[in-house]
């Protein structure tokens, strides 16, 4: 059955009626519920029921589901925010039970490559849109430089690649990467630039060389991780750099800025001149370093309130579309297939995560640093709000 036809039969308002699995990540999901632009509905929530679970659901109002089976034949679509193999979940599972029951459903990321074929084979058999969704190319900052990317790619061929990263998103970039460029292909990873330890730790970074479609590539993969905390401690979660013939374009960070630097170019008439300065060029005049969008990125809170909810009403959006038109699921999944064993041969050649145990991060912000940071007793810097769950 397609989308189109499960919710032409509803009566009310007729919103596509959408579960949640996974209460980890998927509150992202829940969250976008509660955004007035979103025309779904929330029928359930599909968890373990754990205490947090049984919380997400009252708050929503909506009933509590342990079991695929228990859910009710009036679903429309399934969101899965429950991990595969990689991370000790049955995300793939839930998926291919839900989609046996025709239902177009959206997976989130990681999955091993057995498990996305796995997924593929489900969804031909029976009939339903199986989608696996990497979340930061719908976050707005990074539609944004994927914009721009897209934009340049038009009037110049992309010469370098620099990025680095945090383990814990390593296959997003290779996604983002590809949403920038078009094609993936040419793609490889050539070997570990060697880095030496200082005063005995070993450095936080390991880097590589690569190709990312035919492109040059540098990596810097944060390659350590704490156990006891897998969503923190990571020094930032992407920041990747394309570079053109005019300049190069950054993602400065996740959430932002987007920058444009355009390329040091000294004009011809500048070597006869006394005062370098006095230059006709027009090009000297345009700033060096511009800002596309807000020249600063939002706070977290901001991030976790508005930015990820309308991420992920996006991702369920473009699925409830494509489940609509009918869209098979193979040439998605054989381009998150290629991805996949690219962010696997990078991890192999890095070696093995290193796990260890970091005191809690002193947080400082640009107004301590600048002297400008409120006084007094009821001041309260970024420091002491704690941990953030990044992922």
């Amino acid at each position: 059955m397609t989308a189109g036809a499960r919710s032409a039969g509803r009566s009310g308002s007729g919103a596509p009626r959408v579960v949640v699995a996974g209460t980890g990540f998927g509150r992202a999901y829940l969250a976008a519920f509660e955004r007035r632009d979103f025309p779904f509905e929330l029928a359930g929530i599909l968890a373990n029921g754990s205490a947090r679970s049984r919380a997400c659901a009252e708050h929503y109002a909506v009933p509590l589901w342990t079991g695929t089976g228990q859910v009710p034949d009036d679903i429309d679509m399934a969101c899965v925010a429950v991990g595969g193999l990689m991370t000790g979940g049955r995300g793939p599972e839930l998926a291919q039970e839900l989609m046996r029951r025709g239902l177009p459903v959206l997976q989130e990321h990681p999955l091993h490559p057995d498990e996305l074929v796995a997924c593929l084979r489900t969804a031909r058999t029976h009939g339903a849109v199986f989608r696996m969704n990497t979340h930061y190319p719908h976050v707005e900052p990074v539609r944004r430089f994927l914009e721009c990317a897209r934009g340049l790619g038009t009037r110049q061929r992309p010469l370098f690649i620099d990025v680095t990263c945090a383990f814990q998103v390593l296959f997003t970039v290779f996604d983002i990467l590809g949403e920038a460029l078009g094609p993936i292909r040419p793609l490889g990873i050539h070997g570990v630039i060697e880095e030496p330890a200082a005063g005995g730790t070993p450095p936080p970074y390991r880097s590589l060389s690569g190709r990312f479609a035919g492109v040059p590539l540098t990596l810097r993969l944060q390659n350590e991780l704490v156990a006891s905390a897998p969503d923190n401690y990571s020094h930032m979660l992407h920041r990747i750099t394309i570079g053109y013939e005019g300049g190069h374009l950054t993602l400065v960070n996740t959430h932002g800025p987007v920058q444009w630097s355009m390329r040091p170019h000294m004009p011809d008439d500048m070597k006869d001149l006394v005062r370098l300065a006095d230059s006709t060029a027009a090009h000297l005049r345009v700033p060096s370093v511009q800002c596309i969008g807000p020249a600063e990125g939002p706070s977290y809170r901001e991030v976790l309130r508005e930015l990820w909810p309308q991420a992920t009403a996006r991702a369920m959006t473009a699925l409830w579309q494509e489940a609509a038109n009918g869209a098979p699921s193979d040439a998605h999944v054989q381009r998150h297939l290629a991805l996949t064993r690219l962010a696997m041969a990078v991890t192999e050649a890095c070696g093995p995560v290193r796990m260890h145990r970091p005191g809690p991060p002193e947080l400082i912000s640009a107004e301590e640093l600048t002297g400008t940071a409120p006084a007094g007793p009821g001041a309260r810097g970024p420091h002491q709000d704690g941990n953030r769950q990044h992922r």
